[in-house]
């Protein structure tokens, strides 16, 4: 075991976060958003902010990295993974035939995660397209309330499933990211 990482955290005030509060991008001052809608679009940027934030700073080889055998997970496969699933959320909220998938069939996100740098700036690149795409068309649905697509799913449920969805894989960074450099944090 004395290839693992020393932990380590870039925070100075609070060790045991990613970065002192002064630093943090996701922290604002003053009270949260209001209303449920503002809620929820806020919990969701900081879960997205907070997947980028754990994979600053890697090169695409650490980026790649699996975690433990058998698992294909890697930090490249989230970002990914989510690309897929951002892509899948519009086929909930539509009436249409789903959008095929953008990496091939089952496990595709995973396994093409590999270590080259145009797979890695292509993955980024996906994501923002593809959140902006699921954003644009969930904001035609303010009414939380309100059932789309063909299963007739409330918003308020799909937007729920994206920060559920965003802050389970935060967690699953987490400890890809300790793995690969010892960086601890929230």
């Amino acid at each position: 075991m004395d290839d693992q990482p020393a932990r380590w955290s870039q925070a100075t005030v609070y060790p045991d976060m990613w970065t002192d509060p002064a630093d943090d991008p996701r922290d604002s001052e003053g009270p949260g958003p209001d209303g449920e809608l503002a809620t929820l679009q806020d919990f969701l940027t900081s879960y997205r902010l907070t997947l980028r934030m754990k994979c600053e700073g890697l090169d695409p080889e650490q980026l790649a990295r699996r975690s433990v055998p058998p698992s294909t997970m890697s930090l490249l496969g989230l970002v990914r993974h989510l690309v897929e699933v951002e892509r899948d959320w519009r086929s909930w909220i539509s009436e249409g035939d789903p959008v095929p998938k953008l990496y091939g069939a089952r496990d595709a996100d995973f396994d093409g995660a590999v270590a080259e740098q145009a797979v890695v700036d292509a993955a980024f690149v996906d994501l923002a397209r593809e959140q902006a795409a699921t954003d644009a068309a969930l904001a035609e649905h303010p009414d939380l309330g309100k059932r789309v697509g063909k299963d007739r799913i409330a918003v308020r449920e799909l937007m729920v499933h994206r920060v559920e969805e965003y802050a389970r894989h935060c967690g699953h960074a987490d400890l890809l990211r300790e793995c690969i450099d010892g960086r601890v944090g929230q």
